[in-house]
């Protein structure tokens, strides 16, 4: 079990929280209104109302304890990159930050975050993947280098285990996690052999995704 921190209820933020805290993860989720934290207190480890733009307030929340920090601030620019200032310098192990744009996310990488996401141009490169190729059913990317796949089994590994396809070594890919019906298989056996209709959760570099892509 992970802690996350989640500043900023917004659609995302609140789906951001909600969804690690069902995923089995400790979360704190703050806002500095009272309706978003009155709507998510029953979701959520915990919930405070606060302004983050106060380093004391930050300093309180025990922000460097958390093994990530989340700030889902886009839509409210100086409050993001505020933010973000505040708990680089208090410590935070990671941070995860919301922007708006791409000079938003600039700011924020020179401010602090570690990662910067675009959500309505990150989905719209899943979109546009997932759109262009048969195989893949979604997409995640990690850096310019490399990207996590979900992808529909290629025929010729039907029936076939990982270790008879030797992945690592053949295409220099590492099978994740395996999607079968309506259970997702993280604890995988690699020597039982793969189903029919299997999506297959896939890590490694972009030139060797796209080279099992084409199976």
């Amino acid at each position: 079990m992970k802690s996350f921190a989640v500043i900023g209820l917004g659609r995302f933020g609140y789906s951001l929280a909600t969804t690690l805290c069902k995923l089995g993860h400790e979360v704190l989720a703050v806002d500095i209104d009272e309706k978003p934290i009155r709507a998510i207190k029953s979701e959520v480890t915990h919930a405070v109302q606060a302004n983050t733009t106060d380093e004391q307030t930050l300093y309180k929340l025990g922000i460097r304890n958390f093994d990530c920090v989340a700030i889902c601030l886009g839509d409210d620019i100086r409050s993001s990159i505020l933010t973000t200032v505040l708990c680089k310098d208090l410590g935070a192990k990671l941070i995860i930050a919301k922007a708006s744009d791409d000079l938003h996310a600039k700011l924020l990488y020179k401010t602090g975050a570690d990662k910067v996401i675009q959500p309505e141009r990150d989905s719209g490169a899943r979109l546009a993947r997932s759109l262009t190729s048969d195989s893949i059913v979604d997409y995640l990317e990690l850096s310019d280098e490399y990207s996590i796949n979900e992808i529909r089994i290629p025929q010729n590994w039907v029936e076939k285990s990982l270790v008879e396809l030797d992945v690592r070594t053949k295409f220099g890919i590492s099978v994740i996690a395996i999607r079968r019906n309506d259970e997702i298989i993280v604890t995988i056996d690699p020597q039982k052999p793969l189903c029919e209709n299997d999506i297959l959760v896939i890590i490694g570099s972009n030139e060797q995704l796209a080279k099992v892509e084409k199976l």
